[in-house]
């Protein structure tokens, strides 16, 4: 790829992702603001706020993966200039989503009580289940947005969605505020307002992405209803394989830390709320990586549907550059701040150094953690998900986990141990995408060249 073709697909990138990104931030933000202002109320709350998210965080990123099957169906239609097919891919997009929120819905409430039965401080167990009640509601108006979001960004338009998220986390901000301390002549709810908050904003942010599609001009090409007026089997399969492993590869990524949240609990209430603190930082610049993955997803589909395999290869190894860029920057601010931003959360100094010698580990898994999302979006972009999915599984659940298990418990290395295992397990999972995208893509060059040549 020549510096000029770089430059090219930068710009091109940039425009995609920038809003990704920040619509991304946004949405993790609301767990930032959750964990600061609930800190406030002590360790415990803290604690049963990580205990709650664990579980809530993992069947939700499932929810998210299947969403993402319409971006990628999206783009590659759009290349081919074919609303038709648009039109039907949201409403199956639609059905899947809203059936999948339910079911997952019923999941984490049928399965809350287990909580009880992992070993966790009692007293953080009684707090995290109503919270954990609480926001699992949200997953239904959250499922609503996404078939939204998904839509329109494979459509190559990521701007609407952002300015949505800010009103809705400026929102959620406020209500907390209200909610968590009693402010304004509200009861102060604690633990559970911040959930109150949580459910209220993605409320909101799923009507206002519902109104601005509705309305605006841009979309009358396509007849969007929400569900299809005759189901195409083949289009669901067709979504559904692409869907339920991306849901899977997030489940192993996110199901991995969670777990280990699991263990930081076994170790003990400051060790638990540590891991809290460090992986809520960490996750704000992981969510920006999302949004450049984002980015490749459509880049590359929208290459695909057009044929165009060099400047799929060229997109999406731009995006893998920028990312490294990103990641970089982040390293050296959890490295350098690793003391001062813990303080952002919480006052107990035995909390603060913990997360902070964790915060040197997020440090160097930085740049492991943006090439495996974004390795995630490109092949997802050209519809390769099977392989990728295999790659997750194998690097948190048989390498990184038990690793980082037998760190903590057999060697004695506690926390630090359980956080080196996670690493080992992102480095893994970046390689090996990388290789991956370039291997099939590489194919796919080779094949179009041999095509041409047959031609002429």
């Amino acid at each position: 790829m020549t510096i000029q073709a770089f430059k090219d697909n930068f710009s091109q990138t940039i425009t995609l992702a920038f809003p990704v990104m920040m619509s991304q931030l946004g949405q993790v933000l609301v767990g930032v603001a959750d964990s600061m202002m609930v800190g406030r109320l002590g360790a415990e709350p803290l604690a049963a706020a990580s205990l709650g998210n664990s579980i809530f965080y993992v069947v939700m990123m499932f929810g998210i993966g299947v969403s993402m099957a319409m971006t990628p169906l999206v783009a590659m239609a759009d290349g081919k200039k074919n609303p038709r097919r648009i039109s039907r891919l949201f409403a199956h997009g639609f059905t899947i989503n809203m059936v999948t929120g339910f079911m997952l819905f019923l999941i984490i409430l049928l399965a809350s009580p287990l909580l009880y039965h992992l070993n966790q401080p009692g007293d953080v167990v009684e707090l995290a289940i109503p919270y954990l009640a609480i926001i699992t509601f949200s997953l239904l108006p959250f499922m609503f947005f996404q078939t939204f979001k998904q839509f329109v960004e494979g459509l190559s338009q990521t701007r609407q969605a952002m300015y949505i998220t800010i009103v809705a986390n400026a929102s959620n901000v406020f209500l907390n505020w209200v909610m968590i301390y009693g402010n304004l002549g509200f009861p102060a709810l604690g633990l559970n307002g911040a959930g109150w908050a949580t459910l209220i904003s993605r409320v909101l942010m799923g009507l206002m992405m519902w109104y601005y599609v509705r309305k605006s001009n841009r979309y009358k090409q396509f007849s969007l209803s929400f569900f299809p007026k005759k189901l195409s089997f083949p289009m669901v399969s067709k979504m559904l394989k692409i869907g339920v492993p991306s849901g899977f590869q997030f489940i192993f990524e996110v199901g991995a830390f969670s777990s280990a949240a699991i263990m930081m609990g076994w170790i003990g209430v400051t060790a638990l709320a540590a891991h809290q603190i460090a992986l809520n930082l960490a996750s704000i610049s992981y969510m920006m990586a999302t949004g450049l993955a984002a980015s490749a997803t459509i880049r590359v589909g929208n290459q695909l549907g057009r044929n165009d395999i060099r400047t799929l290869r060229e997109a999406g190894f731009t995006v893998f550059i920028m990312v490294a860029m990103f990641m970089s920057v982040s390293a050296f601010i959890f490295i350098v701040f690793r003391e001062f931003l813990p303080s952002l959360y919480i006052d107990d100094a035995q909390v603060i150094q913990m997360s902070a010698v964790l915060l040197v580990i997020a440090g160097f898994f930085q740049l492991s953690d943006g090439i495996q999302v974004v390795g995630l979006g490109a092949l997802r972009g050209m519809a390769d998900v099977k392989i990728p999915t295999i790659v997750t599984l194998v690097a948190y659940w048989v390498i990184g986990l038990p690793g980082g298990y037998v760190l903590a418990f057999s060697f004695g290395m506690g926390e630090i141990g359980i956080w080196i295992g996670l690493l080992t397990g992102l480095s893994i999972t970046g390689a090996m995408l990388l290789w991956r995208f370039h291997v099939l893509s590489r194919k796919l060059l080779v094949r179009r060249q041999a095509d041409n040549l047959s031609l002429a």
